[in-house]
């Protein structure tokens, strides 16, 4: 298996519910790569958005990786201790950010359209200050404008006013965010167009998940992404935060998300049953089960010992690694 120099990688779970059959798969795809590469494997708690955390949640995932032989680098990070890198991040951003006053409605009722992850996109109402009367609710990053093209094929200008505060560092196509997905190869996304000036720090006062996840892997040093396909059109908002805050951007691995009998997700919101697995040889059931959504051939085993000498191989083979020893 091939040594990719520094390789670190991770799973960041949220815990708003007991690990999943879906969780479970991209823990799995996760840490098979990170092994495959003789990195690092961490992991972190993605609870920004306390809320919705769940009591006790975290603690059960992390007994149920330990059970299930992940086991991790380093110490469990936790994003609801990590609030003050969150601001120093929002401050080093200056300019680049602004205040927002606007409510759900009217940000439904003013947008240019819907995001491919499904939220609205910004039409940038408050860019150039807030309104009289309007008190900030949320915290945004402006994205750049752009030039695209209109039905006639000529040259058109999103109607968004340069501000004085617009930085001349980035170039007019710098909002054509483009990256290599691992899986999905090419990608490219236009934020002025697909995302819109998008929330850092939220009306209920928790920081937005795009900038805690971007400031989390630059500081832990993360070279490595692996996760779920639901993930992948939030790439682009991520490598633009990346670029404003200078920090690296990691390579990007998106792999299927787990279904269920009606085409969702599954996930907490659709019922998604908890991998909780009171012996051994559940627990084997359960990762071959996501071996094999993974496309592994990984043999029946009787110990969870055995399955991960079957699966890293595997895996190794499955991206395109060699096989040598490390």
């Amino acid at each position: 298996m091939l040594n990719r120099p520094h390789y670190i990688g991770r799973f960041a779970p949220s815990p708003s519910g007991p690990l999943h059959q879906g969780s479970l798969v991209a823990a799995m795809a996760s840490y098979l790569d990170a092994k495959a590469h003789h990195g690092r494997w961490l992991v972190r708690i993605e609870d920004v958005d306390e809320g919705r955390s769940v009591p006790g949640a975290a603690e059960a995932m992390l007994a149920l990786l330990r059970s299930l032989g992940m086991d991790w680098d380093g110490d469990v990070v936790w994003q609801s201790q990590r609030k003050q890198l969150y601001q120093a991040a929002a401050d080093r951003l200056g300019a680049h950010v602004y205040p927002c006053g606007c409510n759900r409605r009217e940000i439904a009722d003013s947008r240019l359209g819907t995001a491919p992850d499904g939220s609205a996109i910004y039409p940038g109402t408050c860019r150039n200050g807030l309104a009289p009367g309007k008190t900030m609710r949320s915290l945004r990053v402006r994205v750049p404008d752009m030039r695209v093209p209109d039905a006639a094929g000529t040259a058109g200008i999103i109607s968004r006013p340069a501000t004085a505060t617009s930085s001349p560092a980035i170039p007019a196509d710098a909002g054509l965010i483009a990256f290599t997905d691992r899986a999905a190869g090419y990608m490219a996304q236009h934020l002025a167009t697909e995302s819109g000036d998008f929330v850092l720090k939220r009306a209920d006062g928790f920081w937005a998940y795009q900038l805690a996840v971007v400031v989390d892997d630059a500081e832990q040093g993360v070279t490595d992404i692996v996760r779920g396909a639901d993930l992948i059109d939030s790439t682009p908002r991520q490598i633009y935060l990346q670029h404003l805050l200078g920090v690296p951007t990691p390579r990007y691995l998106h792999v299927p998300v787990v279904r269920n009998a009606d085409g969702e997700k599954l996930s907490k919101q659709t019922g998604a049953l908890a991998v909780a697995p009171d012996n051994e040889g559940q627990a084997l059931r359960a990762l071959q089960a996501a071996a094999a959504f993974l496309q592994l051939p990984v043999a029946q085993t009787d110990a969870i010992s055995t399955f991960w000498q079957a699966a890293i191989p595997a895996w190794a083979n499955r991206v395109g690694l060699s096989c040598a020893p490390g």
